[in-house]
């Protein structure tokens, strides 16, 4: 029988290279690759599947909750297998992460479990036939679009046009004092404008709220 093909996805060197050896030695079980960033998953997840059954994703990646989003473009793009690593047991984390298409986690600190967890991974899904597996991979993609869709239409009902255009010139990175400027208003204008995109969108800064807009694509949509 073939090992389990597992990747991993973690941003401490000295345990990723612990648990890489821990389950090398394991003679059913073979680390095929691992990285250490989010940039460097973001990438690999763009090219095709290498050929991984099982991928260990460490929700922390330089003490952001990366390996959230990633998990979901593992799955929408690999159609891989995911475990969420985690140093304690975040329950909001741990569930956004069974949203984001994770099927388990594991506490870190009992790394021992994992083989056992990754077994149950495999067989749980390797006994679904490829047919039924990419109609779960489809349906899952149709309710992320789904989400998006309902997502952008709460956003475009909340900003206002004037809003949205003050957004956008924020994120093309022009200044406070220009948009005033451009828009012939004054300064205090402009930034009463920007308060209350601020509030809407719950960002805590308005560079942070351009880049939600631009995320949604409603920058494009304006017209």
């Amino acid at each position: 029988m073939e090992p389990i093909r597992v990747f991993i996805v973690e941003d401490d060197w000295d345990w990723l290279r612990g648990l890489k050896a821990y389950l090398d030695r394991h003679a059913d079980l073979t680390v095929v690759g691992t990285v250490s960033t989010a940039e460097e998953a973001r990438e690999l997840f763009t090219s095709a599947d290498p050929g991984v059954d099982v991928l260990l994703m460490d929700i922390m990646l330089q003490d952001e909750p990366a390996g959230i989003g990633l998990a979901e473009q593992a799955v929408l793009s690999w159609g891989v297998k995911v475990i969420m690593l985690t140093s304690m047991e975040e329950k909001d984390f741990i569930f956004r992460s069974f949203q984001a298409g994770a099927i388990d986690y594991q506490i870190k600190s009992r790394y021992e479990e994992l083989p056992g967890i990754i077994r149950a991974v495999h067989a749980r899904q390797s006994a679904i036939n490829a047919a039924v597996a990419e109609q779960m991979r489809e349906e899952f993609r149709r309710l992320k679009k789904l989400e998006q869709q309902f997502k952008v239409k709460e956003v475009s009902d909340m900003i206002t046009p004037t809003e949205l255009q003050v957004l956008e010139m924020i994120d093309q990175g022009h200044t406070q004092t220009e948009i005033a400027s451009r828009f012939f208003i004054s300064l205090r204008t402009v930034k009463i404008h920007v308060g209350h995109i601020l509030k809407k969108l719950g960002s805590p800064s308005s560079k942070d709220a351009a880049q939600k807009i631009r995320e949604l694509g409603l920058f494009d949509k304006k017209d």
